[in-house]
């Protein structure tokens, strides 16, 4: 899906690593909350509250996952997970635009 129809957007902008990275906040009609998202390249780490959907609709990043040893790679139209209550690591080498989903 390349757009979201019926949503509300929040007017400020989530800024983060010095406006490296940022994101806004939408709820779509059925109550969900997403965030739409903009990464420039460098690397950062991330801590997260409830369970995480990343999904990447552009560009190309290194993801280094709770427990895990090794990068893994992730570029337009993949996606993964990350549990709640943990951080995890991103190396963006491409402008990465994101939607990241949460589930309570």
């Amino acid at each position: 899906m390349s757009e979201f129809a019926n949503v509300s957007v929040s007017k400020e902008a989530n800024v983060y690593f010095d406006g490296q990275v940022t994101s806004r906040a939408i709820v779509l009609a059925d109550g969900t909350q997403k965030t739409l998202g903009v990464m420039l390249p460098g690397e950062y780490e991330f801590a997260t509250k409830v369970q995480e959907l990343m999904e990447i609709t552009s560009g190309e990043l290194e993801v280094l996952l709770p427990g895990a040893t090794e990068w893994q790679t992730f570029g337009a139209d993949s996606s993964f997970e990350v549990p709640a209550a943990v951080t995890f690591g991103v190396r963006v080498k491409a402008i990465t635009n994101y939607v990241c989903s949460y589930f309570s």
